[in-house]
C-alpha cells in the first residue's frame, strides 16, 4: 500500500470508473478539524492532538463514513452513480480527503443556479445570520500558509 505500483493501480482504477460512468460532476475536500469535540474529549490531561494520531484518524474515519452515507444513501447532491476518493496526510499529520462524485444524468448540475445551490464562496451576513457567520469564519477561512 502506498507504493508507486499501488498508486498507479489506484489511478488506473479511477480512470476505469470515469471511462464507464463519465467525468466527475463534483470535487470536494474534507479536512480534519483538530478541535472536533470527539478528539478533544478523549485526550488525557497534558496530551496534545499531535500525541494521538490514532484518535485523530479514528474520528476522521468516522466522519468520512458519515459523509459517505449522506452522499450515497441520503443523496444530498442527488443520486450518485460512482465516486472515488483518496485520503492524504497534511504536514501537521492531519488526514484529509479528496473526493470525485459522478451523479446520475438526472441530477447533473447544468445551470449556474443549480451549481450555486451546492457551492458557496461567501461569508454570511453577521447581522442576519450570526451563528453561520461565526461557523464560517472559525472553520472555513485560512490564514497564510
Amino acid at each position: 500500500m502506498g507504493s508507486p505500483r499501488n498508486m498507479q493501480q489506484l489511478y488506473q482504477d479511477a480512470m476505469a470508473i470515469v471511462l464507464k460512468y463519465g467525468k466527475p460532476d463534483l470535487f470536494m475536500t474534507m479536512t480534519t478539524n483538530p478541535n472536533w469535540r470527539e478528539i478533544l474529549d478523549n485526550l488525557l490531561p497534558g496530551q496534545k492532538v499531535s500525541d494521538r494520531p490514532d484518535l485523530v484518524t479514528r474520528v476522521f474515519n468516522m466522519k468520512v463514513k458519515e459523509l459517505l452515507k449522506e452522499i450515497k444513501k441520503d443523496n444530498i447532491f442527488g443520486v450518485v452513480i460512482a465516486y472515488v476518493y483518496t485520503i492524504e496526510y497534511q504536514k501537521r499529520s492531519l488526514p484529509h480527503m479528496h473526493m470525485l462524485i459522478i451523479l446520475h444524468v438526472d441530477y447533473k448540475p447544468r445551470t449556474p443556479e443549480i451549481i450555486n445551490k451546492y457551492v458557496s464562496a461567501e461569508i454570511p451576513d453577521k447581522e442576519t445570520n450570526h451563528r453561520l457567520y461565526d461557523i464560517v469564519v472559525k472553520h472555513m477561512i485560512r490564514g497564510p500558509c
